[in-house]
């Protein structure tokens, strides 16, 4: 039987408007924003999931708990308490990058706080730390071989906490950590010193060598670069200071077997490209 034209009209309509509920619900279940379990929650409990999360070494979860609390809640302590951590939190997600921004705008934002020494230890540790060092065991790249500009920025950082802090529970971890990075940017000096003279670049060895005596008094790689300058001086003839740089060398180390055997074989690993060189 075949229906009036009006109500096969009014038939299409309702397929037509039931269709289009299918449609509109299936994409508010498949195209449409992801369902926030956290919409409703107050800063309390955001903060409290999200130190929860990173006591747990829960990375993920912790930074967008801290995040979501800087973001809904911008004012007060928690806000504060957040940002910091959020900074360790994507130090520890091997985001270096981002933490160090996140300490900066820390910084621009509450330059008075009492969490200013964390903050400061924290960005030193973040540079004395680069992810590419979690592989020495593999390449035994020595640090001093690693950017010196990171080096010299976590010296800064350290430097900056002992001075502004000097009560800080952080200071004598610090100043430790700052005596490794003096060592180790003169090793770095003494590396290229070494990289020049094997090189018969005399000239350019006796300055490197210079600068580890000069910016770095007292550090074990003195005994090396008084050798490097002796014996590049002796290469050039100049004898006058060759001489004088062996009397200061045995002058401050009488003990030192250089002079006889010379400088030591650096090792690396099969892994490092360096021993190409």
């Amino acid at each position: 039987m075949n229906l009036p034209l009006v109500h096969q009209s009014r038939s299409w309509l309702a397929i037509a408007v039931l269709a289009l509920f299918v449609a509109l619900t299936g994409c508010s279940g498949f195209g449409g924003d992801e369902f926030d379990e956290t919409a409703n929650w107050s800063v309390e409990r955001l903060y409290e999931d999200g130190r929860r999360a990173m006591n747990a070494s829960d990375w993920q979860v912790a930074a967008e708990r801290f995040t979501a609390v800087e973001a809904r809640f911008p004012f007060g302590p928690y806000a504060q308490q957040s940002l910091m951590n959020l900074a360790y939190v994507q130090w520890r997600r091997e985001e270096p990058e981002m933490a160090l921004a996140t300490i900066s705008r820390f910084q621009r934002q509450y330059p008075n706080h009492p969490g200013s020494d964390y903050m400061l230890f924290l960005r030193g540790l973040i540079l004395f730390t680069p992810p590419s060092s979690r592989l020495a065991f593999l390449t035994r790249q020595d640090p001093a071989e690693r950017d010196p500009q990171a080096l010299r920025e976590s010296f800064a950082a350290f430097e900056q906490l002992i001075t502004r802090y000097p009560e800080s529970r952080y200071a004598a971890d610090a100043k430790k950590r700052m005596s490794w990075l003096v060592n180790t940017m003169a090793e770095h000096q003494l590396h290229a010193a070494r990289f020049y003279y094997k090189r018969s670049a005399y000239v350019a060895a006796i300055n490197r060598a210079q600068s580890v005596i000069t910016d770095y008094e007292g550090v074990p790689a003195t005994e090396q670069a008084l050798y490097i300058i002796m014996s590049s001086y002796q290469k050039l003839g100049v004898t006058d200071l060759s001489d004088d740089a062996r009397r200061v060398l045995l002058e401050n180390y009488p003990n030192t077997e250089l002079i006889a055997r010379g400088l030591p074989e650096t090792e690396y690993s099969w892994w490092n490209p360096l021993r190409l060189l």
